[in-house]
């Protein structure tokens, strides 16, 4: 029995924004499958006793002092840009409904 069905190999797809062919989504699927199976695994380990581990933020501590310094003229950049939208970059949404392709 398969962990992840059609349906659900289907549903990533979309999300990833992928195109796979039929071989390329088997394919996935196996090494998808894999992990999850090395997870289930995992939670089958008798952890009772052990404390949990964390490891503290250390500040970061920087070499440099920031400085202002001169930047490209905008229309440059924007020159060289795939994509521009209203004087600035234009990007796909990173967050969209499975059918929505406009930008």
């Amino acid at each position: 029995m398969s962990i992840v069905d059609d349906h659900e190999m289907k549903r990533l797809e979309e999300l990833a924004g992928l195109r796979l062919t039929p071989a390329e989504r088997e394919e996935l699927r196996v090494e998808l499958e894999r992990v999850l199976y090395r997870f289930r695994s995992l939670q089958e380990c008798d952890n009772q006793g052990i404390p949990p581990t964390t490891r503290e933020a250390r500040p970061v501590e920087s070499c440099r002092n920031d400085t202002v310094e001169p930047s490209l003229p905008q229309e440059e950049v924007l020159r060289r840009a795939p994509q521009v939208r209203d004087g600035y970059f234009a990007v796909p949404p990173l967050q969209r409904e499975p059918r929505e392709r406009n930008w």
